[in-house]
């Protein structure tokens, strides 16, 4: 299909699809990032790196049963409207597009300032709109030129990994005799495997499966392939080992080798600190190279994936109308340019606006990860019903049907109210709740006015 006024394209192929489900959830976070979960809970972050691993297994197994039986572009928000109600998938699509055109300036500032370290004679937010503004071309003609963008990005992902891995076990192998670092002593001898307590793991897994929302992005992205459903069952099945090796591989090979309590984790990062004890020069170069590329990556799929989100809701009429017409190549322009516009002004924003305020608008994306899963979560448990119902059978099952899918929304649950519970953690709910709130507010009224024009030629 090359495209309408109404369909996107099938421009995808199996190879950016496939990458994309690979290396797509990895960001920043964790070559960065994880510094901080570790110097937080010591060698047990990988407990919280697990527990958050596992509940994003279940979610996308849940996920995937959907999305198999139903390809669709606006994925857990189309099937959120079927099996909830239409409350609550355009609750759900917005509050999604809302959390990725907040990320669209974190990334960039992320990028500008790695790119300002190397050339200090350039603004950061000239970097920042520059990074966006190429980025946004790569989304704007056909989501064939995303797919390439991101296949590179994520090969290159892949590829630090593995030879991280590779040099980090051969150091904690003992390979490396002139590294000054080997074994695995680390897990244990300054202060034990757990060393502040199973609380402190807590506080590292409220923060850590943060780091994972994105995994859902390749169920939206199959919808542009030309066989979404096998593409989402390659990609659901993948993503058990793809959390063992990049996650909690690369969580046990830092754990290993540098102290959790080393001044540095936190603040030069795990994957540049564990590189630097290993000998390795240039370590610092060489991972704001890696992470440029996150982020570049990461800003990229945020364009593209507010940009489908968008273009869903508009094709369910929670929208502008306007949103849902496509390009000759099957491209949402207008979807991507309006989701872009807000992208640039939310850059915009971090420079002009208040540090406090533009803190708190960050704050109102702070739960939305779990919001998601819980939509997706209820709605596998209804749509199963419907499934069975009407003898459907698909290659992609939730095991242990309903109590797994309970187990999830419970711990979601939990979670919730463990964040509410935590003071660092507080402000970012009741942000999020104050967002959630106005958009059911939204939604209520979007359904009133639909009510209304579908009653009025009964009137007529």
């Amino acid at each position: 299909m090359t495209g309408s006024k109404t369909g996107l394209s099938s421009g995808l192929k199996p190879r950016h699809v496939t990458m994309l489900s690979i290396a797509g959830v990895i960001g920043a976070g964790l070559f960065v990032g994880s510094g901080h979960a570790i110097a937080k809970a010591g060698p047990a972050a990988i407990v919280a790196y697990g527990i958050a691993g596992l509940l994003v297994v279940l979610v996308m197994r849940m996920l995937g049963e959907m999305a198999v039986a139903h390809p669709d572009t606006g994925s857990f928000s189309t099937y959120a409207d079927r099996a909830i109600g239409h409350w609550a998938g355009f609750s759900i699509g917005w509050l999604y597009w809302w959390f990725w055109v907040l990320v669209i300036p974190i990334e960039a500032t992320a990028a500008a300032l790695i790119l300002n370290a190397w050339f200090p004679d350039v603004a950061t937010w000239v970097f920042a709109l520059g990074v966006t503004l190429v980025l946004t071309f790569t989304n704007l003609f056909s989501v064939k030129n995303y797919g390439e963008f991101e296949f590179w990005f994520a090969l290159i992902k892949v590829v630090a990994i593995v030879i991280f891995l590779a040099v980090g076990g051969a150091a904690v192998l003992g390979l490396l005799p002139g590294s000054g670092v080997s074994g695995a002593a680390r897990l244990l001898d300054v202060g034990g495997f757990m060393p502040n307590g199973f609380g402190a793991v807590l506080a590292a897994l409220l923060t850590t499966m943060f780091t994972f929302l994105g995994t859902e992005i390749v169920t939206i992205a199959a919808a542009e392939s030309a066989d979404p459903s096998r593409q989402i069952v390659r990609a659901t099945k993948s993503v058990i080992w793809r959390i063992c090796l990049f996650y909690l591989g690369s969580i046990f090979v830092v754990t290993a080798l540098v102290p959790w309590n080393d001044p540095l984790l936190a603040a030069h990062g795990s994957y540049q600190r564990a590189l630097e004890l290993i000998g390795v020069p240039h370590a610092k170069a060489i991972v704001d190279v890696i992470v440029l590329v996150s982020v570049a990556s990461c800003l990229n799929s945020a364009l593209y994936t507010a940009s489908r989100m968008l273009f869903s809701l508009s094709v369910r009429g929670d929208a502008p109308a306007a949103l849902r017409r496509t390009d000759a190549n099957g491209t949402p322009r207008a979807a991507v340019l309006a989701s872009t516009a807000f992208g640039f002004l939310t850059v915009i924003a971090n420079y002009v606006m208040p540090e406090q305020v533009f803190s708190f608008l960050l704050a109102t994306s702070g739960a939305i990860a779990l919001l998601v899963y819980m939509a997706i979560a209820i709605s596998q448990l209804r749509m199963r019903a419907s499934l069975d119902a009407s003898g459907v059978s698909t290659p992609l099952r939730m095991w242990l049907f309903p109590w797994l899918t309970w187990a999830v929304i419970l711990f979601i649950c939990g979670v919730l109210l463990a964040m509410l519970i935590l003071p660092g953690l507080r402000t970012e709910v009741i942000a999020t709740a104050i967002l959630a709130a106005l958009v059911f507010v939204a939604a209520w009224l979007n359904q009133r006015k639909r009510t209304v024009l579908t009653a009025q030629p009964a009137n007529a």
